[in-house]
């Protein structure tokens, strides 16, 4: 739940925020924030929130979204946000896929209620929030420490597996169970998916991000691919120009061509 208006703020009230979906080539990542007062959180606890990892095998997606509605019920606020793959690959072209998180780590605060704590899940990536928010703490497997940030790790990653399953089912009648398996992650069950779909259509599929490197397919692909031909830049003309070898200011290539 959440509002633009929010009542008397408990000093005590910890805003948990971690992430699902960092790692993959394939699909959106997903943010979520939860805050918590005490009480509420240690019955969070009991009811078994831990960290979404720590759930595994083929109940684990049913077993993470039965706490769901827990957490919600429990929670003071709670927010899960979508980024989708053009804004990750748009974003990594220009400053960085750390920086896009940290900025929406910084709208989830700013629309959370105030929060005596605030917890991010890593301690490299949101060390730099703690100059604007003192009472931040960045540390690494939160998860295991707060029961808030613990609960946001629960929203986004049952929120990036209801997407992962539309994409899933999106590709099944063609491909069969090779995406599934893969989890989108960078393993040999994607790349052979990848590679499956590339051979079919000469291209990449359009859940795929374009800023992670694509080597395992280049025989595929051709030598002259440029992954990043439909990412938008959004540098002056001029300036790109002005700091570009003529090569990279040149049309660029086709989708796929062969080697």
């Amino acid at each position: 739940m959440s509002g633009a208006n929010h009542p008397f703020i408990h000093d005590e009230l910890i805003l948990g925020i971690d992430e699902a979906g960092r790692g993959p080539v394939l699909g959106p990542m997903v943010m979520a924030c939860v805050a918590l007062r005490p009480r509420k959180a240690a019955a969070l606890t009991r009811a078994g929130v831990t960290d979404s990892k720590r759930f595994a095998g083929e109940h684990a997606h049913a077993e993470r979204l039965e706490l769901v509605p827990k957490i919600l019920e429990c929670a003071d606020h709670a927010a899960v946000l979508i980024v989708d793959v053009a804004e990750i690959d748009r974003r990594c072209r220009e400053n960085g896929l750390n920086r896009l998180e940290q900025e929406h780590a910084e709208l989830m605060i700013r629309r959370a209620p105030p929060a005596r704590r605030i917890v991010c899940d890593g301690q490299r990536l949101f060390a730099p929030l703690c100059a604007r928010w003192p009472q931040l703490e960045a540390l690494n497997e939160a998860e295991s420490q707060h029961a808030a940030v613990a609960a946001a790790s629960i929203l986004a990653k049952v929120r990036r597996d209801e997407l992962w399953a539309r994409i899933c089912r999106r590709y099944a009648p063609e491909f069969g169970e090779l995406v599934e398996r893969g989890g989108g992650y960078t393993n040999a069950a994607t790349r052979e998916f990848l590679r499956a779909y590339i051979r079919k259509y000469r291209r990449l599929p359009p859940e795929a991000r374009r800023s992670w490197p694509w080597d395992f397919a280049r025989d595929l692909l051709g030598k002259r691919f440029d992954p990043w031909w439909d990412v938008p830049d959004h540098r002056p003309q001029l300036a790109l120009f002005a700091t570009s070898s003529p090569a990279r200011a040149s049309t660029r290539p086709p989708r796929a061509t062969t080697s």
